[in-house]
């Protein structure tokens, strides 16, 4: 999220768990062809004056959002509380798509299959929503926009961690060297990287929104957790 390119660890390539409820994840199909196609019809590749202007028009710029000093510069095409959604599917680039569309497409597949499908579009916004909302109140002064899906999709990772631990995954680590990994310790690693990557980082680095990483993921742990009994007996069916 952010202008400057987040650091890829490792794409996921897939995993191991079988759908055991739903036949075809429609909702996950359904969010990554939204997010490629608002990606190229707002047109945000093609100079950066069109990024600011998408951004700042659709994505979270805290001080709007918080009315906090002087917002007048800012073009508002939609009500600034819409923002906490219509952010969820900007992209500033295509490896901000891309990488993204590939955590999504790994593991919200079986997550859409513990929710059932209306439930689990309402539980990915929600994490994309918890994840604007930490990033705004942790920094209520910036007036740089917030776009990407990383905060819904940090959700969906946080509720696999909770679900299917030890569930075998195939990654690429570093981009370049395939190695099969438990789920716990993939996801676990990425999100220790994000805590980390808070305290180390500053200024334009910050450009990268770790807090609504963090947001999502936490709002996708506390959700799963509620339901976790439910959920469970659902795929144990």
């Amino acid at each position: 999220m952010g202008k400057r390119r987040e650091p890829l660890i490792f794409v996921p390539l897939h995993d191991n768990t079988p759908l055991k409820v739903i036949r075809f994840q429609y909702v996950t199909g359904a969010l990554i062809i939204i997010n490629v196609i608002a990606f190229l019809l707002t047109g945000a590749f093609t100079s950066e004056q069109t990024l600011w202007a998408v951004a700042t028009g659709y994505g979270i710029v805290p001080v709007e959002l918080l009315h906090v000093g002087d917002t007048g510069a800012f073009v508002n095409p939609v009500p600034e509380p819409l923002t906490l959604i219509t952010y969820q599917f900007l992209h500033g680039g295509w490896m901000h798509l891309l990488s993204n569309m590939a955590f999504l497409w790994v593991f919200a597949d079986n997550i859409e299959d513990a929710f059932g499908h209306f439930g689990f579009l309402l539980f990915y916004l929600l994490c994309g929503i918890a994840a604007g909302l930490l990033h705004t109140l942790m920094q209520p002064d910036s007036g740089a926009p917030l776009i990407g899906a990383s905060g819904a999709v940090s959700g969906v990772l946080a509720s696999y961690l909770l679900l299917y631990p030890k569930a075998r995954v195939w990654i690429l680590l570093f981009m370049r060297i395939p190695l099969p990994i438990s789920a716990f310790w993939a996801l676990s690693g990425w999100f220790a990287l994000q805590l980390i990557s808070i305290f180390i980082s500053s200024g334009d680095e910050l450009q990268v929104a770790w807090w609504a990483h963090i947001g999502g993921f936490l709002a996708g742990l506390i959700l799963t957790f509620v339901l976790r009994s439910r959920l469970l007996v659902r795929t144990s069916s």
